[in-house]
């Protein structure tokens, strides 16, 4: 279990990834479904192609699901495959459910003997895997939130109330209430306060069919908003990353910052 924790950290400390990256996600059947007690089944998976089932599973140890009243929900029925895992979601309340991943983890180098040494896992192991004296300690912290929403009969708002911890959507219009061809307004935070002049992507799913990513980027204003249309119906990811990455230097290392901040999650635009 330990060690599937760690994958699952890893895996969200690169949720902001480079169009050829392996990318986790979340993928529920629906994100809008009525009933007495609807349910949803969700997907959950690392792969090289947005929302394909073609590399490894997510592994659901730190799956967090809160219902509209703020209660946690028990995911039913998780089992996990070869190549992807799923659970289903019983919605009991009316309301908007968050179904998370989120991690910390951090990145340790130092020297020892004259070689450097490195680790990467949960922030929770650094002290026992890491000497706090070591030589030339250097040590990048990594927060990463993955995510989805859904909404049983009337989408709510409770669940988006920020937890002041990393990179968090506050959305000014509902994920679950979005339409092709209408304008969407999102509100990005960073520890809870507006995340100016964040950039972030949104990718459409069905890029094996479309052979292109059909990638948007776009920036946060000073609060911290952006308001844009979304052109066509379908499951989405947005993701991003803070700080930007640094340029790399001929023959150095990566430079990674002392903390970094991911988020990514799965959103659907219905059609109009």
């Amino acid at each position: 279990m330990k060690l599937h924790k760690t994958l699952i950290a890893l895996a969200l400390a690169g949720a902001a990834f480079s169009a050829h990256a392996h990318k986790p996600w979340l993928l529920p059947s629906s994100t809008l479904v009525e009933g007495k007690e609807p349910w949803v089944t969700v997907d959950a998976a690392i792969s090289e192609g947005l929302f394909d089932i073609d590399h490894v599973p997510l592994k659901l140890d730190g799956i967090r699901i809160t219902g509209p009243d703020g209660a946690a929900v028990t995911p039913e029925n998780a089992s996990t495959g070869k190549l992807r895992s799923t659970f289903d979601v019983k919605m009991a309340k009316s309301g908007t459910y968050r179904i998370a991943l989120v991690s910390q983890t951090a990145f340790a180098s130092w020297k020892a003997n004259g070689e450097t040494k490195r680790w990467r896992g949960l922030e929770s192991a650094l002290a026992q895997e890491v000497p706090a004296n070591a030589e030339d300690l250097k040590v990048s912290r990594t927060n990463g939130r993955l995510e989805t929403f859904v909404s049983a009969n009337e989408p709510d708002t409770a669940v988006f109330k920020p937890s002041g911890s990393g990179l968090e959507l506050v959305p000014v219009t509902h994920p679950n209430d979005m339409r092709a061809g209408e304008k969407a307004t999102w509100r990005f935070l960073l520890d809870g306060k507006p995340a100016a002049n964040l950039p972030f992507s949104l990718i459409p799913g069905g890029v094996r069919y479309r052979g292109t990513l059909g990638e948007i980027r776009q920036s946060t204003d000073a609060k911290g908003e952006i308001t844009f249309t979304i052109p066509a119906a379908g499951m989405y990811l947005v993701s991003s990353s803070w700080p930007a990455a640094a340029p790399a230097q001929p023959g150095q290392p990566p430079q990674m910052p002392a903390r970094r901040a991911t988020y990514a999650a799965t959103v659907e635009v219905l059609p109009q």
